[in-house]
């Protein structure tokens, strides 16, 4: 059986400042404070969060 893809997302910067709406989504990912790694399935709902907060996540890259 395939393993499912998922994503490493990194919270790079600070929420700080930010509005409550960024905020939340960062929580709803699971990142919880700077440089804290999550993984997550790699579904469309996941990838349109990330694309709500750019600036303040990356996608971590796993070496194969």
């Amino acid at each position: 059986m395939a393993k499912a893809k998922t994503l490493r997302i990194r919270q790079i910067r600070s929420v700080a400042g930010r509005p409550r709406n960024q905020r939340e989504v960062l929580r709803s990912l699971g990142l919880r404070r700077m440089w804290h790694e999550v993984e997550r399935q790699d579904t469309a709902a996941v990838r349109g969060m990330v694309n709500k907060v750019p600036h303040l996540v990356e996608i971590v890259e796993e070496e194969a």
